[in-house]
């Protein structure tokens, strides 16, 4: 059975999966992402997010490259790899049924399932 842990970490590794789908970001741009595309609702912050990109990094889903921030300072960027774009798929589906069965029993009125 899944932890709160456990689902806390598979969906910031969904969300950041899906922030690389538009190209390579940083950690900060990530976070940014994040913040903006939530309406400001989920904030990550350093100690959270840098564990996440690594472990994606291990599994080969993400891949780093140095380069240089908008504020013209080195930084490492990720970019999603093609075992990434598969993974995001995949969990993107996982996701959504989820959701849907969540919904489905919240929205119950009655005792007895539909």
């Amino acid at each position: 059975m899944a932890t709160d842990a456990d689902l806390l970490r598979s969906t910031l590794e969904l969300l950041i999966l899906k922030s690389l789908t538009w190209g390579p970001r940083h950690g900060y741009g990530v976070a940014d992402w994040v913040k903006q595309s939530t309406g400001g609702d989920l904030l990550i912050e350093e100690g959270t997010l840098y564990p996440a990109l690594h472990r994606l990094e291990a599994k080969g889903w993400i891949e780093p490259e140095w380069g240089v921030s908008e504020n013209n300072r080195r930084a490492k960027f990720y970019k999603l790899g093609t075992r990434g774009r598969a993974a995001l798929r995949a969990e993107v589906s996982t996701w959504e049924r989820y959701v849907a069965s969540v919904a489905r029993a919240l929205a119950q009125t009655t005792a007895e399932p539909a």
